[in-house]
């Protein structure tokens, strides 16, 4: 149900009221139940401000105080905390939209390498070496940055997800349901990551210096790891498993590639990311004992939370005919297996007392439930301080370097090393084709 609706029921619910307190001998009780609804609407603009964001959601919103106030027309006191409670949540909406315009700035758009070959860069570019050589350090960076970009992201948010799944289900739709900005630039933040990282190697010149690039990156993801942040390590291995960086098999047969292994089996899918979700437990339990903010840091891997989240609601979804989520006991939650961070379809329960008490779940809430625990804890770990010194320079590096758009990472990966087998030479002629003829 999108907000403006469930703010159109609330109204509705003050009209009932309104009247049926008026008519009766209960008048005074009217001051008691308008201060239930300004309790009730401070708490939903503080804890969902996203929800108010359209026109709809807003008049709304004013239809519903606009009646509150009437109920309570003598005492002030409801008047100001309505005033109070509207400012807040327009200063809150502001600064979102503000976020939100300047994000868009930072990052230019992806770039090509340009339809002339074998063309090297100019001496004086820079690359990420250049600007910070410390695998520590840059880790350090990019913990920053994605703890300012996860720090953007609500409840409302998250929830939304849950709703579009609905939407989906029951084939409507709606135009609202779009995933909120916070979602999409945390989303496009991973993606530019992984391109950039593939960028720096791809136009690297000499096959000495790459071989540095790509064991510096090695290196930077481990560090992310020790760190908790586990979103960038998975985007920077992502980057380097591009298929323009992982052919140049010149280049990676002089890479030490003990310590790649390594990160590769911590990320394997196998097992619904049976190893990452291990780690991910152990940084949780790190957290939740630490005594410092750097051992509270735990950033997952944020498209993983997200098809947990989706895989959570779709087990668990039984509606009725007409759309009401049944709340019948089903065998269904016998066969999960939830276990800290990791969701997975998990075999029967033996018969016994465990076995009895999950078949006598009620569906409905344990699925909402678990949502709800999910969503606190992540909201839990973007509300850590990040303890790293701040450094401008590399920041602005990272978030503003231009990233060569896909065609260009294969004109550089294929000029650095030419093509080995019969595909990759249509590929490459192809490209070629495209390039002089673009020219």
């Amino acid at each position: 149900m999108p907000p403006h609706d469930l703010l159109a029921r609330v109204g509705q619910i003050c009209v009932e009221q309104k009247q049926q307190l008026e008519a009766g001998p209960e008048k005074a009780k009217l001051k008691s139940f308008s201060a239930k609804i300004v309790q009730l609407l401070k708490e939903w603009t503080e804890a969902f401000p996203y929800d108010f964001q359209d026109e709809k959601a807003m008049a709304e919103l004013k239809a519903i105080t606009h009646r509150v106030t009437q109920c309570d027309e003598e005492n002030g006191t409801v008047k100001k905390a309505i005033a109070q409670m509207t400012q807040s949540l327009l200063l809150s909406l502001a600064a979102r939209s503000q976020l939100q315009e300047l994000r868009e700035k930072l990052r230019p758009p992806a770039v090509d390498k340009g339809p002339i070959l074998k063309t090297k860069p100019p001496a004086a570019q820079k690359d990420i070496l250049g600007v910070c050589c410390d695998p520590l350090v840059l880790a350090q960076q990019l913990t920053h940055i994605e703890l300012d970009r996860v720090s953007s992201i609500y409840p409302e948010d998250l929830m939304q997800i849950v709703s579009h799944m609905d939407s989906l289900d029951n084939h409507r739709c709606r135009g609202d349901l779009t995933k909120t900005y916070s979602l999409e630039a945390y989303d496009n933040w991973f993606n530019c990551l992984s391109m950039l990282v593939a960028t720096e190697v791809c136009r690297v010149v000499k096959k000495k210096h790459r071989t540095r690039m790509l064991e510096f990156f090695i290196d930077v993801a481990r560090e992310c790891f020790n760190i908790g942040n586990f979103n960038s390590m998975m985007a920077i291995i992502s980057g380097m498993n591009l298929s323009p960086v992982a052919r140049l098999k010149k280049t990676w047969s002089k890479v030490k590639t003990a310590k790649f292994d390594v990160l590769e089996h911590h990320m394997d899918p196998s097992s619904n990311f049976c190893n990452y979700r291990t780690a991910l437990q152990g940084a949780t339990q790190r957290s939740q004992m630490a005594n410092s903010s750097r051992e509270k840091i735990v950033i997952p891997v944020f498209n993983l939370f997200v098809k947990d989240i989706y895989f959570l609601h779709k087990i668990h979804t039984n509606h009725l005919p007409n759309g009401h989520i049944n709340f019948k006991v089903d065998g269904l939650v016998a066969e999960l297996g939830v276990t800290g961070n990791c969701i997975y379809p998990g075999p029967w329960f033996q018969p016994g007392p465990t076995r009895e008490r999950a078949l006598s779940t009620p569906v409905g809430l344990e699925k909402f439930w678990e949502i709800s625990r999910q969503i606190h804890e992540f909201m839990t770990w973007t509300q850590v301080e990040c303890p790293f010194e701040k450094d401008k320079k590399i920041q602005s590096y990272l978030l503003t370097a231009p990233i060569y758009s896909e065609e260009a990472l294969f004109v550089a990966s294929f000029e650095s090393e030419g093509p080995e087998n019969h595909m990759e030479k249509d590929s490459w002629k192809t490209l070629r084709t495209t390039l002089l003829n673009r020219a």
